[in-house]
């Protein structure tokens, strides 16, 4: 079983505005983010919710998912990622996804899966502008230390620190995600 991890708590303080809820080709951005893995066969589908948690839980309410509220959300992304891991049952793995990266579909993470049967390594992430980040997936043994994130550190530190345990999988599309006003340009219009 193979669950994922959607985060979308973050206060988009550069951008101005909660990027979770902007939309892209016709949906917001932290439901397309849930479709893909939804698509990829994840299960269950975590999403966590900070800030304006209420609007972002309704652009999910019809889709079969577990929406998490991290109430501390303003503390960082460690304490959203512990909050999605703190919320999985007996998950083999999880898939940590970013709202923001718009590129991210079910091929994408169905490349993770594969790549972590392919290689039996515990950690897969996606190789973007030469470094590894998420989306990645990260088997149970690491949701100890997921868990255990606090304030900004996120997985990559994690990913950095066992790198000998880790299969790259490219993503050239990764290194595209919503962070100030100038990326907005990325975003496609409704359809």
């Amino acid at each position: 079983m193979i669950a994922a991890v959607v985060l979308a708590a973050g206060g988009s303080v550069r951008l101005g505005q909660p990027k979770q809820l902007l939309r892209h080709a016709g949906q917001p951005l932290v439901r397309r983010t849930a479709i893909a893995a939804l698509e990829a066969g994840c299960a269950p589908v975590v999403v966590v919710v900070g800030n304006r948690h209420e609007q972002v839980a309704a652009a999910l309410e019809d889709l079969p998912l577990t929406v998490v509220a991290n109430d501390f959300w303003e503390a960082g992304i460690g304490g959203s990622i512990r909050a999605g891991i703190e919320a999985l049952r007996e998950a083999d793995a999880a898939v940590l996804l970013a709202c923001d990266q718009m590129s991210v579909d079910r091929e994408v993470i169905d490349r993770l899966i594969a790549g972590h049967n392919q290689t039996g390594l515990p950690i897969v992430a996606s190789a973007y502008a030469g470094t590894l980040g998420i989306p990645a997936l990260f088997a149970r043994q690491f949701h100890p230390a997921l868990a255990s994130l606090t304030g900004d550190r996120g997985a990559k530190s994690i990913i950095v620190r066992h790198r000998d345990q880790v299969a790259a999988v490219p993503f050239a599309a990764g290194a595209v995600d919503i962070d100030v006003p100038d990326d907005l340009q990325h975003l496609v219009p409704d359809e």
